[in-house]
């Protein structure tokens, strides 16, 4: 019953946090929501504040680890790495639409929370693309590039669809919580990595092994 409780807490605040923002949502809005007291909130994070950090905890705990996983397929070759990267990343995303939605929306603001997020997971984050860009540029995989600018539309091209959710649905008619979207923009995303990055020796490799 616990554990039932915390998830739908969980599932609420997401969605309540998405939907009105986190200054717009109480903790008797997420109660209500969850079909449970505010008591129960209370035991399991003890506070709005405490389910924030929870939420940002969760989620690039997570991303990390698909980032760490993917890295440890690095000897089979920068671009193999890059698109395993980059296909574990997407999934993740897609599998949490709302969540990622609202932590990225909230990471655009200057609070305590998001310098730590940065100071820690970002940091990391960084720590792996760079060291897949640099293999790849050492190895003769990727033509050479500013890392910091790769880094920035590789995250860009992963990042918007969660970011402006509203209006890949209302304006561009795009689901990113469909499997389609997923099944489509992962291909897209290779794509920018063969075409952005990939020398024509890599892309003749690539075609040999298919």
């Amino acid at each position: 019953m616990k554990k039932n409780s915390k998830e739908a807490i969980l599932k609420a605040a997401i969605l309540l946090f998405n939907s009105k923002g986190y200054t717009g949502t109480s903790i008797r809005d997420i109660a209500s929501a969850a079909k449970v007291n505010s008591a129960t909130i209370a035991y399991h994070f003890e506070n709005k504040a405490g389910l924030l950090e929870y939420c940002f905890t969760y989620f690039f705990e997570q991303y990390i680890k698909k980032m760490e996983e993917a890295y440890s397929s690095i000897e089979k070759g920068a671009m193999v790495c890059l698109k395993r990267m980059t296909a574990d990343l997407l999934h993740f995303h897609c599998e949490n639409c709302q969540l990622a939605s609202f932590i990225y929306r909230e990471m655009s603001l200057d609070s305590q929370m998001v310098r730590e997020i940065m100071s820690t997971y970002l940091l990391k984050e960084k720590y792996y693309l760079q060291k897949v860009f640099e293999r790849g540029f050492e190895w003769n995989e990727f033509r050479p590039h500013s890392i910091p600018y790769l880094i920035t539309q590789l995250k860009g091209l992963l990042m918007m669809p969660f970011m402006n959710t509203h209006y890949m649905r209302e304006v561009l008619y795009v689901f990113p919580n469909e499997q389609f979207f997923e099944q489509k923009y992962i291909k897209d995303l290779h794509m920018w990595i063969d075409k952005m990055l990939c020398t024509d020796i890599t892309r003749k490799r690539e075609a040999v092994l298919k």
